[in-house]
């Protein structure tokens, strides 16, 4: 993995080994000013993303048998689409960004993952005619609401390094400078084939202000981008991912690096919303997909936590939600908010009440053992993603078959 070129930018403090976000800065001294201007759209910030591209005539049809969405109908500059690869459970294996330029359907996924993605897609070629390569030579910069489109304006204006290769130019006569693609988060939308866990829900999405999104622009472009952007305006500034992870929290909005673990399937997270195409035909795991749908209910369910506490420790990822003395999920993704402190992502056993009062262990590393102790606990109130009904806006009202086995009771 190589690491942002912002990384050697003045204040800036690196990600912990090991983090999801290592390859990117944290922050640049403020992460709470951070938040504050990328929120109204006045901040950029780098992320850890690994880029695959994918050529050939075949890329977009293949790809669509492959993955959990329809990918055929991308047009340059149409802002992309979503998709799961998933195993032959339902498993979540890889999310991807899409875009396509007309000659080039560019992946983006989780950094670190970018080579596994290769190579799984390079196995799955068989007679059709495309062509995979990783791209760390591609990275992304991302921005929310009016600042994505001034980032891509800056993108634009930032003239390509001649030492580029030509192939990192997108073909189209709307795309020029370093921009190479633009995509627009759909979420938390529903998409066109989609649905939504939200049935039995009795307040608006916490992400119905979430518009955010990134650029791929060349690696050896991402410091003068960067500039160009914040040249445009005397009030912007470059923000880190502690302050991108909390407005993604905020908004609910599931990442595979934090959310999905091994078991995750993608009604647990609501990702059906804006990743997951119902009638789209075959593709692998898309029988758990159907099935769960129609006939069960996800075993665990996505939500945002607020937290007690304004100051004092965060919980790490991993650490135990109760209720009481029960243990009845984990902490997914943790943050601290600029304006409401505290919050959380968590995954949660279904059936836990949406109004239960949770807590959330707070632990610590034991200087002398290595052992991960738990030192306290804060309270947490839920804000459901995920309905503890279980079910989908697209979900029947009856199982399947339900008339047939009234018929035998009789």
């Amino acid at each position: 993995m190589l690491t942002s070129p912002l990384l050697t930018r003045p204040g800036a403090v690196a990600s912990a080994p090991g983090d999801p976000d290592e390859t990117v800065p944290s922050h640049f001294g403020d992460p709470g000013r951070e938040q504050a201007a990328l929120a109204e759209g006045r901040a950029a910030c780098a992320l850890a993303r690994d880029v695959v591209a994918v050529t050939g005539p075949d890329r977009l049809s293949w790809l669509t048998t492959l993955s959990s969405q329809v990918l055929t109908a991308l047009e340059p500059g149409d802002g992309g689409a979503e998709a799961l690869l998933l195993d032959a459970q339902g498993h979540i294996t890889h999310a991807l960004a899409a875009l396509d330029d007309g000659h080039t359907l560019w992946l983006t996924t989780e950094a670190g993952s970018g080579a596994d993605l290769a190579a799984f897609l390079d196995s799955m070629r068989f007679m059709l005619r495309v062509e995979i390569a990783e791209r760390p030579d591609v990275m992304v910069l991302a921005a929310v609401g009016e600042g994505l489109d001034a980032l891509a304006q800056a993108a634009r204006d930032t003239a390509l390094d001649a030492s580029e290769a030509p192939d990192v130019q997108a073909g189209t006569a709307e795309v020029r400078g370093s921009l190479i693609g633009l995509w627009r988060d759909p979420w938390p939308g529903v998409v066109e084939g989609g649905t939504s866990y939200d049935v039995g829900a009795d307040r608006p999405h916490p992400g119905e202000g979430y518009r955010a999104g990134f650029v791929l622009v060349p690696a050896r472009s991402v410091d003068v981008v960067a500039g160009t952007f914040l040249a445009a305006e005397p009030r912007r500034r470059l923000a880190g991912a502690l302050a991108w992870e909390a407005l993604r929290i905020e908004a609910g909005r599931p990442r595979r690096a934090r959310e999905a673990d091994a078991r995750a399937i993608p009604h647990e997270l609501d990702w059906l919303r804006t990743a997951v195409h119902l009638t789209k035909g075959c593709y692998p795991g898309q029988e758990t997909i159907a099935r769960t749908l129609n006939l069960g209910r996800p075993p665990r369910r996505l939500t945002v936590l607020q937290l007690d506490g304004l100051g004092g420790d965060l919980p790490r990822p991993g650490a135990s939600v109760r209720m009481g003395e029960r243990p009845v999920g984990a902490v997914t993704s943790v943050a601290r908010h600029h304006e409401l402190g505290p919050i959380a992502l968590a995954l949660l056993r279904r059936a836990v009440p949406a109004g239960e009062q949770l807590t959330v262990e707070i632990t610590e590393v034991d200087e002398a053992t290595g052992e991960t102790v738990v030192v306290g606990r804060v309270d947490a109130a839920q804000e459901p993603l995920v309905s503890p009904e279980g079910r989908a806006q697209a979900s029947p009202a009856e199982r399947p078959g339900a008339e047939l086995r009234k018929g035998l009771r009789l």
